[in-house]
């Protein structure tokens, strides 16, 4: 292989045979691991061309690569990855007059939509990974998506197709005859087999298994392209694809109907189907209740009774206006068989119901908790795509429930049901030997049952791996023989993608339990850091919830998601938080990446920003920021740590010191005004010396409490200040509990906090200033450590918050401790809960208070606002949105990191990627709004506003005090 990438080379095609670009590319959404001997990432299809001509000559297989979110085990392999997504990524032409794109194979689908959206045109299919699957990976498994029931699969979307086969020929793919003259003894076979092929092919609409002879015939257009479409790369390689446009649904209604389960649902949509709506979709009511448990009840808009829900959207062309859509909308209601029915007109309910049912495949990664406590195990792709026609659908999952039931296997099902289409995952024991011989039993009766209804083992994700085995079981042996045919002519020599669908010849397909990742990982267990409870204590479970759908990879952030603020800047796969989960799954793997202290896993996780970002967005349940820390804490556990640990770790301690030692904060704050002193000494410590240093307080704020006559809580009594509470006309106790930088570096927030609830009517207490919740050490892997502090801080504040009063945080990531990792790190300590659960930020306090209507209005403000991540990973920021709505404010909300992160950005190492970071979403939002007040709760964001955008953050508590004053006047 070093001899394909060194000749690769030479003729200027970027090509790499690194351990960590093949670990990247071991696997994809899929359940299998191979990785491959080397990856190019061709320009053009003359790039495409050399390197297919190279790989012929010296043996190696190739095979094709997008945004590898093929769930099959499609998208890997052992020899040559072609990489599209890099380079190959351009948008040629739109054509609105003839409806029609021209685009290369790496073009993201979201991003077609969007430059078609100005004609009011769209690609019809639309799979749930559609903000980052590409058109050549559509093109490969024949993707379809909700929208399919209405304007049909890939292959029916496609017009011509630019592709190279395994003998080297570049064929131009489209309709008519001529066209399967390209390859010789096409037609001859296409001829010879015509009563086989309209017997068997094409039975059915999402009949995606194996090849789709039936547009070869001459009913089917002798569709080259067609037949080309879902073929996997086994026969050819896409360089450039022409594919057709549909207008824009002008006004889509959602309908939803209730029903008291699954199968119930599935018997009502052929009845619906009469309708013809655009899109009907099942949606299992553990799935919503997933959705419920990881974002919380308001996540979910109230729907129908049920346990079993159609989601059913009505438009077109036919229905151009809002009035039209709901009148059909209300047609189909009357139609069906359950009373139980909410209409949803174009808005933010329908949107979130939609934004559910994308993130099916990731949030049904773990089983949900039954009534007997078991579940939250591992499910895994495999057979999650079968299809049958709908008339049979409700017979099918029936029976499928049986083959559930009898080989002990759960799962949640959703999936395109107006196409016959079901998505599940499942809990496969994959992760021994035993359990994976109960599997393959499990998938070859699965295959049974869908091949007696006339099915498909693939509906739109392709056969890959996963399925190809299993095609004898649906398809006869002279359907197979014709497969083998097929491919002998476009790829005699069996290089393309080798072990999918078929070989030249019968057979050569991979085993359905071959190459399989999950068996081969080592077991890792917790070791005195994190106890990966909610995954049996086990590093490797954790590491393993990662199946690849690669949220992280979309830009979401016109959804409000904040996933993955690194990858965004970069689009790097390895700043991705799916590549840093490969990684850390090779490593313990061990072959390719040799353990978790392997110099790739040191380098991709110091890249991370540990925003928690993906603990919220990732419907899978990554939280790469703990499993950071995690890999830190083992590493240097009893070791000597980099500096900036100890300098920015050990941040609190130092903060503390400079405030008990008199004259020493405003003596450093003088030398660190001093430009060569303060580049000396963050030299010294490790840190970027670019940076400028946040002022020390003169007066911590602990001391301003004490001078201003707020109690603090030690040497109080919680219980003697509840019950004299209740007995007064005051609004009772609450303790303002301010960190170690509001403490030392920027008190304004806690200050205007105690202002403001004194102004309300509340009795503040403060906690003392050495209630740490150890949040740098946190950060830095510095665990047990941390553990001592939280320790502490139970002992401060436990008390009161069993006694029922709130505690409110002023720095949101200090806040967020309490909420996640305090649980996480001392579990057993039922104070600790009783912390977490009282513990607010000042929205939610004064949300739950019904203060509301006494705080200055803020009519007519324009508010830009960054949130900090970890308040939006972990507490979330609809309230505070809610609360600045109420009170009259325009908010202009950031929807990223803004790239200091913390300690993140004081590294000379991260320097870019927080600059970039910063400039991919913050800064352009500042930009736009010049005038505009700018609030960040996070110190770093204000310190990083500060330094990057040139402004002054404000607070909450500091713009609402701000905003009474004036109100005063």
């Amino acid at each position: 292989m070093r001899e394909f990438a060194s000749r690769a080379r030479k003729r200027g095609i970027e090509a790499s045979v690194t351990a960590l670009d093949r670990s990247l590319a071991a696997s994809d959404a899929g359940n299998y691991r191979i990785p491959p001997a080397g990856l190019v990432y061709p320009r053009s299809a003359e790039d495409v061309a050399e390197a297919l001509d190279l790989a012929r000559e010296l043996d190696i297989p190739v095979n094709s690569r997008g945004a590898a979110t093929s769930c099959a085990g499609n998208a890997i392999g052992p020899g040559v990855l072609i990489d599209y997504a890099r380079y190959m990524n351009q948008i040629i032409d739109i054509d609105p007059d003839t409806r029609t794109a021209t685009v290369e194979p790496g073009v993201i689908q979201a991003d077609l939509q969007a430059a078609a959206a100005p004609h009011q045109l769209r690609f019809g299919p639309d799979p749930s990974t559609s903000n980052r699957c590409t058109i050549g990976g559509m093109i490969g498994n024949n993707a379809c998506g909700p929208r399919a029931t209405a304007y049909g699969k890939t292959a029916d979307n496609v017009v011509e197709l630019w592709a190279i086969d395994g003998v080297g020929r570049r064929l131009h793919a489209g309709q008519g005859r001529e066209g399967l003259a390209q390859v010789p003894g096409l037609a001859h076979l296409v001829d010879t087999n015509l009563a086989l092929i309209r017997q068997t092919f094409g039975t059915f609409d999402r009949q995606v298994s194996g090849y789709s002879f039936e547009h070869l015939t001459p009913e089917g257009g002798a569709n080259l392209a067609g037949f080309l479409v879902g073929s996997e790369s086994t026969l050819a390689t896409v360089t450039r694809a022409r594919v057709r446009l549909v207008p824009v649904p002008a006004a889509p209604v959602l309908v939803v109907l209730g029903y008291r389960d699954m199968i119930e649902a599935a018997d009502d949509v052929p009845a619906l189907l009469r309708h013809h709506p655009i899109a009907i979709e099942g949606l299992d009511a553990q799935l919503v209740d997933v959705v419920r448990a990881h974002r919380g009840p308001g996540a979910v808009p109230e729907l129908p009774d049920g346990q079993g829900w159609l989601m059913i959207e009505v438009g077109g062309e036919d229905l151009p206006s809002v009035d039209q859509a709901l009148d059909a909308a209300r047609r189909l209601v009357a139609d069906a068989s359950t009373d139980a029915a909410r209409i949803y007109p174009p808005g933010s309910q329908a949107a979130a119901l939609w934004r559910i049912r994308a993130d099916g495949a990731g949030l049904g990664g773990r089983t949900p908790v039954r009534a007997d406590g078991a579940g939250n195990d591992q499910a895994w792709p495999g057979w999650e795509d079968a299809a049958v026609p709908p008339e049979h659908l409700g017979k099918y999952l029936r029976d499928f429930q049986e083959v559930l039931d009898a080989h002990d296997i759960h799962g949640l099902i959703y999936g395109h049901f107006g196409a016959g289409c079901v998505h599940v995952r499942l809990d496969m024991p994959l992760d021994s030997a035993a359990g994976v011989g109960r599997s393959r039993a499990f998938l070859e009766a699965a295959a049974d049952t869908v091949a007696r209804y006339g099915g498909s083992l693939s509906g739109e994700h392709g056969d890959g791996r996963a399925r190809s085995e299993l095609l004898a079981r649906m398809y006869s042996p002279a359907a197979v023989r014709l497969m083998a045919q097929a491919k002998a002519l476009f790829d005699p020599d069996n290089l393309m993608n080798p072990g999918v669908i078929t070989g030249p010849a019968e057979g050569g397909v991979d085993p359905l339990d071959a190459h399989l990742r999950r068996p081969d990982a080592r077991e890792v267990s917790a070791e005195g850091g994190y106890p990966f409870a909610d995954d049996g204590g086990s590093f490797t479970k954790a590491v393993h919830r990662c199946t690849g759908v690669s949220k992280c990879r979309a830009d979401a952030r016109g959804a409000g998601q904040f996933m993955c603020p690194t990858y965004l800047a970069t689009g790097a796969e390895e700043d991705s938080t799916r590549g840093r989960a490969r990684i850390l799954q090779e490593a313990m793997n061990g072959s390719l990446i040799g353990g978790l202290d392997a110099p790739e896993v040191r380098v991709l996780l110091d890249r991370c920003m540990a925003c928690k970002a993906c603990s919220a967005d990732c419907p899978t349940g990554v939280d790469m920021a703990a499993w950071r820390s995690e890999l830190l804490y083992r590493r240097y556990r009893g070791k000597l740590r980099p500096r900036t640990h100890y300098v920015l770790g050990w941040l609190p301690t130092w903060l503390r010191l400079a405030q008990r030692i008199p004259g020493a904060a405003r003596l450093g704050n003088r030398a660190l005004a001093i430009s060569s002193v303060r580049r000396l000494a963050f030299a010294m410590g490790g840190l970027n010396t670019d940076r400028e240093m946040p002022p020390m307080q003169t007066m911590s704020f602990s001391r301003w409490a004490a001078e201003s006559g707020i109690k603090e809580i030690r040497g109080c009594d919680p219980r003697e200040v509840d019950n004299r509470h209740a007995q007064a006309p005051t609004r009772g106790p609450v303790v303002v509990w301010a960190d170690s930088f509001s403490e030392g570096l920027d008190g304004s927030g806690a200050r205007a906090i105690i202002e403001l609830l004194r102004d309300l009517g509340f009795d503040v207490f403060v906690a003392p200033a050495d209630a740490c919740c150890g949040l740098t050490w946190i950060t830095t892997g510095q665990l047990d450590r941390a553990r001592k502090h939280l320790g502490r801080l139970l002992t401060r504040l436990g008390p009161w918050a069993v006694n029922g009063i709130p505690i409110i945080g002023v720095e949101p990531s200090c806040t967020a401790v309490l909420r996640d990792d305090l649980l996480r790190l001392i579990p057993d300590d039922p104070r600790a809960a009783a912390v977490a659960q009282m513990s607010r930020t000042l929205a939610e306090f004064l949300t739950e208070s019904d203060c509301i209507a006494e705080l200055p209005r803020l009519d007519g403000l324009d508010v830009v606002a960054q949130p900090h991540c970890h308040h939006y990973s972990v507490m979330g920021w609809e309230t505070d949105r809610d609360l600045l709505t109420q009170l009259g404010a325009n908010v202009h909300e950031i929807s990223g990191c803004c790239g200091l992160a913390g300690n993140y950005g004081m590294e000379p190492q991260h320097r870019y990627i927080s600059s970039a970071v910063a400039q991919a979403t913050m800064l352009p939002v500042l930009r736009d709004h010049p005038e505009a007040t700018v609030l960040a709760d996070g110190f770093s964001c204000r310190t990083q506003i500060a330094y990057m955008g040139e402004r002054r953050a404000y607070h909450l508590a500091s713009l609402l005090r701000k905003h009474a004053r004036t109100a005063a006047i």
